[in-house]
């Protein structure tokens, strides 16, 4: 017998299959093995099992040993990893390698086994008088704490900390107890507190509707426009509970690792312990333990972010993207994908409903549904009829026209007053973190920049460090200038540390809290920070977009946006779209519960559109607005952009490639010049990152154009050279 091998090599050279002899282990699809490859060992996925080859037996080698017990590759897995490099053109070896945890290769992580010590069946019910001593008092109490504390038996660790060692031991050598090397899992968030009650609210005529239609359906893509506080998370529940109950399994997807926690404690009030969850932020054991429950069919509900889509649960009867519109859905680095391709792809082969859950969708996603390519669902109103807050925008200019420099506005200001005296809480959003987003010379006007990227630096106090924010470098911060010598050093735009001491310094009683990139690097403190301040340990908590989305705080009543227009003045198509979605999912924080909610929306662009939409939540009117001016303009969802990005450390030797490329796909245009409507090529906007030159081909092509936009990615394909980046992808969510 031989095997069909894909090599554990990320390498377009070795992107193909290798048979090897099976050497008489008994090797199943689905199974890693080990194997030699040139002059040294290599892992590998075994993607087929077969009786000849035409391998030379002179040159067939043999599997050196296999790494798992059972497949860890699903049929279904198989077919996505075909599915994915036909479509996205990438490697196989890159796909496998989102279908495991990372760790799991070179065997970084294992089952965690401890003893275990259990009472011996034959001693549970017989009177410890006749085999303990009257003196024994240790022995008396470890068999009291076995026989009524730990029925199902204790490790031997913990006994060990609390019993007697040696009455442990009289026992084991008794017979009095077993001791065996059991299993130990590795249970995220394992003290997190439970809610004491599942409240399972009565759903309203809306919800009923949309429940009605996902669980009637067979299996359809739907979009679940609802406000914020509409209740989508309840339709989603009753989804699937319904999938459960007909014995399929669930995948619900939010768009923050921050969100996870809250979201957990929900679904295992309702689940229990039937719920997985999987992110990023989980240590490598837990996820280990985690992903293995999805395989072997013990976790029923996946819980997770971007990559939870991978979860190897079977037979799945529901799919929810939750936040729908999110960036964090699409994929950035290698290998690159499309969240919502993906679900798709899964929703056809299981027959699953796939729910798109949005209070602010994308356009592309609503023109979809108002074309008829998914079925639209409407959440039109909050629960409990509650109202949307009231959204005050305010203009800067003329604050600072008033002698206002502050980030904060006077309404804010008293606002914020109100909020605290009246022992409530309020959030604050700054979509920039740090303490200042440059430093500056006054007198030259030098910008310290990093030297590795074509970015400023960031100065973080709490480290007295500038930073760079794209390749982590860290220079000491400027106190004199390197260009004229100068010490009159001036700092840029506040970000949210900044602010956290503002707030401190204005309103010292209260408790303020930072949730950021850099306050949450440890493990746990999201939920840590989240935690806090929905006990009311804090009164404020001043956040990037991690604070955005999903949380129901019910004693927030204030909102403030500090700087709205940091995403519209953006050059992207995609800047006022993204300001409308951001401000708006902010706001819905406040207000969600009995108490009315207030915004306070700080801008220095008070007449554009966009605040207009966002004030009366008005976001159809948005969308047609904004539907209208990308048909006129040829945006999508009325075109398709594709992108191809090249970089190196060799400027000259990118170059080259980017130009082999080019020539490739002006062919393409000169024979079918009608798809196209765009075509250049230019230095990316960043044109350095980590050392590496960037530069760019930008394609804009009509709907129907995936013969070309198929042919772009082979032309990347076949133009790849040594030390040299280049991949194309299609709607980039940056253009930077």
């Amino acid at each position: 017998m031989y095997a069909e091998v894909i090599i554990d090599i990320a390498a377009a050279e070795v992107d193909r299959i290798f048979d090897y002899d099976c050497g008489g282990f008994d090797i199943k699809r689905g199974v890693r093995v080990s194997v030699p490859f040139g002059r040294t060992k290599a892992e590998g996925f075994v993607i087929g099992i077969k009786d000849v080859t035409d391998v030379p037996p002179e040159k067939i080698k043999k599997i050196s040993s296999v790494l798992d017990k059972a497949p860890i590759i699903t049929e279904e897995m198989f077919c996505l990893m075909e599915k994915m490099r036909s479509k996205m053109h990438l490697l196989r070896v890159d796909i496998l390698r989102l279908f495991i945890p990372a760790a799991m290769r070179g065997g970084r992580v294992k089952e965690l086994t401890r003893q275990l010590a259990v009472l011996s069946e034959e001693y549970r019910d017989r009177d410890p008088d006749e085999f303990i001593r009257k003196t024994a008092i240790a022995q008396r109490e470890l068999y009291d704490y076995l026989s009524i504390d730990k029925p199902d038996g204790e490790y031997v660790s913990e006994l060990n900390k609390i019993m007697s060692a040696s009455a442990l031991r009289n026992f084991a050598e008794r017979g009095i107890v077993r001791i065996a090397d059991t299993e130990k899992r590795r249970v995220p968030y394992a003290d997190m507190p439970a809610d004491e009650d599942d409240v399972r609210h009565i759903l309203t005529d809306e919800q009923q509707k949309a429940y009605d239609a996902i669980t009637s359906s067979g299996g359809e893509t739907f979009l679940l426009h609802g406000v914020t506080g509409s209740g989508k998370t309840e339709v989603y529940m009753r989804c699937i509970r319904d999938a459960l109950d007909r014995g399929k399994t669930a995948i619900m997807l939010v768009p923050e690792i921050s969100l996870t926690p809250q979201m957990l404690r929900n679904f295992r009030n309702r689940f229990g312990d039937d719920v997985a969850v999987l992110h990023s932020a989980l240590g490598q054991g837990e996820k280990f333990d985690e992903w293995r429950k999805c395989l072997t069919g013990e976790a029923k509900v996946v819980l997770g972010a971007r990559s939870a889509i991978f979860a190897p649960l079977k037979n799945i009867g529901v799919i929810i993207i939750d936040e729908e519109h999110d960036q964090s859905y699409v994929s950035e680095r290698n290998p690159r994908y499309v969240t919502h391709k993906i679900a798709e792809w899964r929703r056809e082969y299981n027959g699953a409903a796939l729910i798109l859950g949005s209070a602010t969708p994308s356009m592309e996603t609503y023109y979809a549904a108002k074309q008829g390519r998914m079925r639209l669902l409407e959440l039109n109103g909050r629960v409990n009829k509650r109202p949307l807050p009231e959204i005050k925008v305010v203009n800067m200019c003329r604050e600072a026209l008033r002698g206002n420099r502050s980030i904060f506005s006077d309404t804010l200001t008293s606002e914020l007053k109100n909020c605290l005296d009246g022992g409530n809480q309020a959030m604050l959003f700054l979509n920039r973190r740090g303490y200042a987003s440059y430093v500056m010379c006054k007198i030259c006007g030098y910008v310290a920049k990093c030297e590795r990227c074509d970015v400023s630096l960031v100065y973080h106090k709490e480290e007295d460090r500038l930073k760079c924010h794209y390749c982590g470098n860290m220079y000491a911060p400027l106190t004199e200038c390197p260009e004229c010598g100068s010490k009159f050093i001036k700092e840029g735009y506040i970000g949210t540390e900044k602010v956290a001491d503002k707030l401190t310094e204005m309103f010292p009683s209260a408790g303020v809290l930072r949730m950021d990139n850099d306050s949450t690097r440890t493990k746990g403190a999201h939920a840590r920070i989240l935690g806090e301040f929905g006990a009311k340990k804090a009164d404020i908590l001043v956040g990037t977009q991690m604070i955005a989305k999903g949380h129901d705080f019910p004693d927030v009543t204030l909102v403030g946006i500090l700087d709205a227009d940091m995403s519209l003045h953006v050059a992207d198509y995609r800047s006022v779209e993204r300001t409308f979605q951001l401000t708006t999912q902010v706001a819905g924080r406040a207000g969600r519960a009995s108490l009315p909610g207030k915004v306070i929306l700080q801008t220095h662009t008070p007449n554009h559109y966009v605040y207009n939409y966002v004030r009366t939540g008005d976001y159809k009117g948005f969308y047609e607005k904004e539907i209208n001016l990308r048909e006129v303009t040829k945006y999508p969802p009325f075109a398709k952009i594709v992108r191809v990005l090249v970089s190196g450390t060799d400027d000259g030797k990118a170059a080259a490639v980017l130009k082999n490329i080019y020539e490739r796909v002006s062919e393409l245009k000169s024979a079918q010049p009608d798809k196209f409507i765009y075509l250049a090529y230019m230095r990316a906007p960043l044109k350095k990152i980590m050392d590496e030159y960037r530069m760019q081909i930008l394609a804009r092509l009509v709907p129907d154009s995936e013969d070309i936009e198929d042919a772009i990615y082979t032309a990347v394909d076949e133009c790849r050279v040594s030390g040299i980046t280049s991949y194309a992808e299609t709607d980039p969510i940056k253009l930077s």
